[in-house]
């Protein structure tokens, strides 16, 4: 009885905690694709030079956010988690205040890095310059952002971070839009500062967040104080071994987190110069190619793997705590719950992306078929980035950080090695291919880690794939047919009605998954009892 209460709870847990995370991320994210619509009209006939330079200085700042945060919110979560388990609340906020510290000199070092080495990091091409250096401003600031987003999720309380996100993208739009605007619209300006000014506003979005998140903290503060006067006390650790503990916890986090950015980081340095020795397209002319899935694409995509994003991150601290315990009964739980409602969730969304490919290209950036094209296969990418997401946070949760490091080192040796070829015979779409190869190899190897070590039973996830795979495909197939009907009537080059034919596309697609998860008792299996009233209310049970 004890055991079915525990395993509810740390259900229960996941899913209040990846709600939680997926609110902030999704909403985060719609926000960051939903302003590309007016910015990207704004840019004129620079839209796709604007998109390729900021998808090139964003990769290099993403990087560079990883670097400078150095993994330790990862750290400080999984950190804060354990001796919260152990009933060490005093341990976990010292740990807190010393990660502070300790961020808030890596972010100086980083900036000063990263805006006097701009000219290198952009070969020395002078429009990438003052773009790249705009966003080292941010690199002074996030990383105190992200130790307190750490140190809430160490508590497994998602909300303070939901929030943050929310509050940080809704500052930094303003600011993208303002500044595009006045400058593109009313000054007719360049779009190189309006890429600039755009970039500045990750600084700002920024700083709204740490004061909201500040708010959090003086709130649960007064909630946490009794807990570390009662703390057991019996793990003394000093101020050194601390910061030992989490540049060691951290180091590993660098490297894993990086995963994603070193795959765009090979297409950002390989395309031009591979597709320009096989083309005589002219340099614009490639790097509008690069934009379509360096950023078009990949902006739309990372709205659903942002999904997974949510769930791994709410995955860590339930993982360690489990680990912490030694109760490999519950890891294997957790590991079984984690991917299945990754599964349920990113397959059919991913899925329903790639049928309406064409008019949701339409509407955030002009008809365009090879632009929808790019779309559509970077759709099905997304399942792929998502689960190699997930997976790569369960290898961190179980202290399995070498094994994930070793996975993603082949995986970025064979999509360097396949990336000549797949851009020789398939040009613009050879990056993605590639990348769905070395990721591929990566999601092969940790999940046969896994099954080895934690005695992990794949069958029950198996079969629930099998279910949510074949009802996505059936969703698939319906809106694929509702969309092809409907543009009959509704002409894809035009916005409105192609946002038309995104909305019949997403009620296709709602109401047959929904039906059919609902139905077969799929959704209820998956997400837990709370589903019963769903299925109730609609007749379905």
């Amino acid at each position: 009885m004890a055991r079915n209460k525990s395993q509810s709870n740390s259900q229960a847990q996941l899913l209040k905690g990846s709600a939680w995370m997926t609110f902030g991320s999704i909403v985060s994210r719609i926000l960051g694709a939903i302003y590309i619509i007016p910015w990207y009209a704004w840019m004129g006939k620079y839209g796709n030079l604007a998109n390729s330079l900021t998808a090139k200085s964003y990769n290099i700042y993403s990087l560079f956010i990883i670097i400078s945060t150095a993994g330790i919110p990862g750290a400080v979560a999984k950190q804060i988690a354990k001796y919260n388990a152990l009933n060490e609340y005093g341990v976990g906020r010292k740990l807190f205040k010393h990660g502070l510290a300790l961020m808030s000199v890596f972010g100086v070092i980083a900036a000063a890095i990263m805006y006097f080495c701009a000219p290198v990091f952009a070969s020395f091409n002078q429009q990438e310059i003052p773009v790249i250096r705009s966003l080292s401003y941010a690199i002074l600031i996030i990383p105190i952002l992200s130790i307190f987003r750490g140190y809430f999720q160490g508590f497994n309380d998602m909300m303070p971070s939901a929030m943050s996100q929310f509050v940080e993208q809704l500052a930094r739009v303003i600011w993208m839009l303002a500044t595009a605007y006045v400058i593109m619209q009313v000054q007719h300006g360049n779009y190189v500062d309006a890429v600039t000014q755009s970039n500045l506003a990750a600084a700002i979005g920024a700083i709204f967040a740490i004061g909201m998140l500040v708010m959090f903290y003086l709130r649960q503060k007064r909630q946490v104080d009794p807990l570390v006067r009662r703390s057991a006390n019996q793990v003394q650790v000093s101020t050194n071994s601390l910061l030992f503990e989490i540049i060691g916890q951290s180091i590993p986090f660098i490297i894993i987190d990086s995963g994603i950015n070193f795959f765009q980081l090979i297409d950002q340095y390989t395309f031009h110069p591979m597709i320009a020795g096989l083309t005589n397209a002219s340099y614009d002319t490639i790097e509008s190619w690069y934009a379509l899935f360096g950023l078009n694409a990949n902006k739309l995509i990372m709205i659903v793997v942002s999904l997974s994003t949510a769930m791994a991150v709410t995955a860590i601290p339930l993982l360690s705590g489990a680990h912490a315990r030694g109760d490999y009964k519950d890891i294997s739980r957790q590991i079984g719950n984690t991917l299945e409602l990754f599964l349920f969730v990113l397959i059919p969304a991913a899925l329903g992306m790639a049928a309406i490919a064409a008019p949701l290209y339409t509407i955030f950036y002009g008809y365009d078929q090879l632009g929808a094209n790019v779309l559509y296969l970077s759709s099905f990418t997304s399942i792929s980035l998502g689960l190699f997401t997930v997976l790569m946070a369960i290898l961190q949760g179980l202290d399995e950080n070498m094994y994930a490091i070793r996975y993603l080192v082949i995986g970025l040796i064979i999509k360097a090695v396949v990336q000549y070829p797949m851009i020789r015979f398939f040009k613009v779409y050879g990056p993605l291919l590639a990348t769905n190869i070395g990721l591929l190899a990566v999601i092969a190897c940790s999940l046969k880690h896994l099954a080895v070590k934690y005695r992990w039973r794949s069958d029950r996830t198996m079969r629930r794939f099998i279910g949510i795979a074949s009802f996505s495909l059936i969703m698939f197939a319906a809106v694929c047919l509702a969309v092809k009907v409907c543009s009959l009537f509704l002409p894809l080059d035009r916005r409105m009605p192609a946002f038309a034919l995104c909305g019949v596309g997403v009620l296709t697609g709602v109401v047959v998954y929904g039906g059919l998860t609902l139905k077969s008792g799929l959704a209820e299996r998956v997400l837990g009892s709370r589903v019963t009233r769903i299925t109730h209310k609609l007749h379905l049970d």
